[in-house]
């Protein structure tokens, strides 16, 4: 499978969103969920512009995305959606390192990221580890999100 990557464009906001959006819903959360989460599945095109957000390419169509969001402490690895149709292929895979030697080439040694629990195995398989983790109580249910960090020196 060719997989290409390149920044997104601001007027891609709504795949990306879309993308997002379906993503989450694969681990069948409830949809009174998805709904309190819409402000943080968007993908503005606003922040397409301020940040480094990547797409992965399959056939030319939209797969996948990411942001590297560098802050004056701080890199953050955040908005990483895969495409349903192309979970399991590798896209998530690419992006990540493509993301990973980006950080490098900026001269960062970490990235963080705060992973949604399902999604916390692909990342220790890419290298991250777990450092805490965030409380994030859903309708008086219990949720914790793992806080994670990947060294991108290596």
């Amino acid at each position: 499978m060719n997989i290409q990557i390149r920044r997104a464009k601001p007027d891609e906001a709504d795949t990306l969103t879309s993308i997002a959006h379906a993503a989450k819903r694969h681990w069948n959360y409830p949809e009174k969920w998805i709904e309190q989460w819409k402000n943080d599945l968007t993908i503005t095109p606003d922040f397409i512009a301020s940040h480094e957000v990547y797409v992965a390419l399959v056939d030319g169509i939209v797969a996948g995305c990411c942001a590297l969001v560098v802050g004056d402490s701080l890199a953050e690895l955040e908005h990483m959606w895969i495409d349903l149709q192309q979970m399991g292929n590798g896209v998530g895979r690419v992006l990540f390192e493509h993301t990973r030697q980006r950080a490098r080439q900026l001269g960062l040694a970490e990235l963080e990221l705060s992973a949604d629990p399902h999604a916390e195995g692909f990342y220790q398989r890419m290298g991250a580890e777990r450092i805490g983790e965030i409380q994030a109580d859903m309708d008086g249910q219990p949720r914790v999100l793992p806080k994670m960090r990947v060294d991108v020196t290596e």
